[in-house]
């Protein structure tokens, strides 16, 4: 049976482009959740009136990745500091945030959060936080799969 992870960080596109290339992820779909207002638009999370964050739920086969595994991929994939002047520092709905959706996921979640922050990784401090699950709302058709649909091929170069 397929497991679900929520995160957030940064720009949404290339964190799903990057989690789509990885084996065991059965299924990706952007979005926004963390917030307050109900069903709100990519227009609205940006003018930062929502309190929600462009996220990715992500849907896994755990006999093939495990949700530390997740999460660790996560980690690699943004900066999750405020060292530099990256797309955390420059706008509120590009957060680095884990939204564990039970027990088992907040205490891996809080596990790897742990280890991350005392590893010699990054330079600075780790800004990234845990923040109960709420309801995740689908980004506009347009922002799925937005890599595939411009036939970008380097997300290693994703920007905001």
């Amino acid at each position: 049976m397929n497991q679900t992870a929520i995160v957030a960080g940064g720009c949404f596109w290339g964190m799903e482009s990057k989690f789509q290339q990885l084996a065991g992820i059965v299924d990706t779909e952007v979005g926004y959740t963390g917030g307050f207002l109900e069903d709100p638009t990519y227009r609205q999370v940006c003018q930062d009136v929502t309190g929600h964050v462009e996220a990715v739920k992500i849907e896994f086969d755990p006999t093939l990745i495990d949700y530390r595994a997740i999460l660790d991929a996560f980690f690699t994939f943004h900066d999750p500091t405020l060292c530099r002047d990256n797309c955390i520092s420059q706008s509120s709905q590009y957060g680095s945030i884990i939204f564990p959706l039970d027990e088992e996921q907040k205490a891996i979640a809080k596990a790897v959060l742990s280890e991350m922050r005392a590893s010699d990784r990054y330079d600075c401090a780790i800004d990234t936080i845990i923040q109960p699950a709420s309801e995740f709302y689908p980004a506009e058709e347009y922002h799925q799969d937005y890599y595939k649909k411009h036939n970008l091929q380097d997300v290693e170069d994703f920007t905001c």
